[in-house]
């Protein structure tokens, strides 16, 4: 359980120095857009009130606190049935990864009221409207390596 929490640690803490460094140090709260490598990587800053694609955005205040109880909740599934499920160190890695994800857009909506989501990535004549942050990364590799490094191993 030590490398899950040391992970999550790490995630939590790469999450929130990205955010206070491209929010704060380089103002995108007020410039709105950096092109970094048009349009490859950009920095649009976008605030989530709600969960992915910006769902439920534009609701109550109540939904706010309503979604940081859920992301606690799912966290809480996860410690359970990682402890009762998880073997092998990527499982508790990857429920690391996810857990601190959540944690760190938890901790946004503490703070701002909303997720700061700042990464847009287009490619090859698609425009990409949306913008996405270290913790939404680390909660779908989180989810993702959940499903590849749990369960019985199958043999060969």
């Amino acid at each position: 359980m030590r490398l899950l929490w040391i992970t999550a640690a790490l995630i939590f803490v790469l999450d929130q120095v990205t955010k206070y460094w491209v929010v704060q140090a380089l103002d995108l709260k007020t410039v709105g857009s950096i092109d970094v490598l048009p349009p490859f990587l950009n920095l649009r800053m976008a605030w989530n009130e709600g969960i992915n694609f910006g769902l439920f955005a534009g609701q109550s205040d109540t939904t706010r606190w309503i979604l940081i109880a859920i992301a606690f909740l799912i966290t809480g599934w996860v410690l359970w049935w990682i402890r009762k499920e998880g073997t092998r160190p990527m499982a508790f890695i990857s429920a690391g990864v996810l857990i601190g994800g959540a944690m760190g857009n938890v901790i946004d909506r503490f703070i701002y009221g909303a997720v700061a989501d700042f990464l847009n990535m287009s490619c090859c004549g698609f425009t990409n409207p949306y913008a996405f942050n270290v913790a939404d990364i680390a909660i779908f590799a989180g989810a993702l390596g959940l499903i590849f490094f749990t369960g019985e191993s199958k043999p060969a």
